[in-house]
């Protein structure tokens, strides 16, 4: 089997307009995600529906990743931008 967890940085006019998306990927299938417009998790078939409904239910979790736009998105701007916006 193969887990994977990816988390990405959507930048519209700079810093003004933000998306922080956090995706789950279990054998190649996109079953759970987190889109910070949408503020709780996703699933994207039963199982991924089951789990968010986990995680959705605990307030600390979802206060962690609605942050993630500006603890981890606005604050490495600076070294996206050379790859992203500068070229």
């Amino acid at each position: 089997f193969q887990y994977v967890f990816n988390s990405e940085c959507h930048f519209l006019n700079g810093t003004e307009r933000v998306r922080f998306v956090e995706k789950h990927i279990y054998n190649r299938e996109l079953f759970l995600h987190f889109d910070s417009d949408v503020g709780h998790y996703v699933g994207d078939n039963p199982v991924g529906e089951r789990q968010a409904k986990i995680w959705n239910s605990q307030e600390g979790i979802l206060e962690e990743k609605r942050a993630q736009v500006d603890r981890y998105c606005r604050h490495n701007y600076r070294l996206y931008s050379p790859f992203s916006v500068d070229r």
